[in-house]
């Protein structure tokens, strides 16, 4: 039996934290595949380049996740073609700092609250009512497998992960009957610009996580993205977790690394 894959030339995304790493990707995957996405993201200039390489299909629009105003501002305000948003892929996110509890910096625990949990229901619910209104939608919020599994300094960026998959199962049931699909995807280890921010622009650091080990990348998240978009309606994912073949765990000395075996 062939299973009948949505037509990705019917997807209309918005995509936050498009400006890099895995919403890059996201973004990226989606128009290749002929659907149209709203990419956005607070570094105008990465969007506007993004804009020039892929053309019309792409509408950039730049927005801070936090600010809950400012994403029903832009949801009002954008172009026909663009307006009956059917895929919302929620992934501005970020980790700051690797210290214990106690000597963590409240202000980057502040941050990560802000964007990871905040800006995930800012997200969701600018965009849910317009889903349901039109009997069609899929949320799929990008969370980490540190939502199961903790490891030292992962503390509230753990904490804010396993809160996207909670709202994620919750919203799978109050959605039921409105043909809105959820999918929380928790990948591991994936080499983006994700350590460079938890370590504050160290470059040598954030390359040291990766070190010795075959990861992920922005384009293996992505693929898992539109599959998840990609499968028949009455289909739902309801989470998909991922990690590099050799990460067993979040806890990157954990891993089986290739050069010491």
């Amino acid at each position: 039996m062939t299973i009948a894959m949505l037509d990705p030339s019917k997807f209309v995304a918005l995509v936050t934290g498009a400006t890099a790493g895995m919403g890059e990707a996201i973004a990226r995957r989606f128009v290749e595949a002929g659907g149209r996405v709203v990419a956005t993201g607070r570094r105008a200039d990465r969007l506007a380049r993004l804009a020039g390489e892929l053309g019309e299909r792409l509408h950039p629009a730049e927005l801070d996740v936090r600010d809950y105003a400012a994403a029903e501002a832009l949801l009002a305000s954008l172009p026909e073609p663009f307006r009956a948003i059917n895929v919302v892929v929620a992934n501005a996110g970020l980790a700051l700092g690797l210290k214990p509890a106690h000597e963590a910096d409240m202000e980057d625990w502040r941050r990560m609250i802000d964007t990871n949990v905040t800006g995930l229901v800012n997200t969701v619910r600018a965009t849910l009512p317009g889903m349901v209104e039109r009997g069609r939608g899929h949320v799929i919020a990008i969370g980490s497998i540190a939502g199961d599994y903790p490891y030292a300094g992962g503390n509230v960026y753990g904490g804010t992960k396993a809160f996207a998959k909670q709202f994620c199962l919750a919203l799978r049931s109050d959605l039921v009957g409105t043909s809105v699909r959820v999918t929380n995807i928790e990948p591991g280890m994936t080499e983006t610009e994700f350590s460079l921010v938890r370590f504050k622009g160290d470059e040598a650091r954030a390359a040291s996580v990766y070190e010795g080990a075959e990861v992920m990348s922005g384009a293996d998240v992505a693929e898992m993205a539109f599959w998840c978009a990609s499968l028949p309606e009455h289909v739902s994912v309801a989470r998909l977790q991922a990690t590099p073949t050799d990460q067993a765990f979040a806890r990157p000395e954990m891993m089986r690394r290739k050069a010491g075996g």
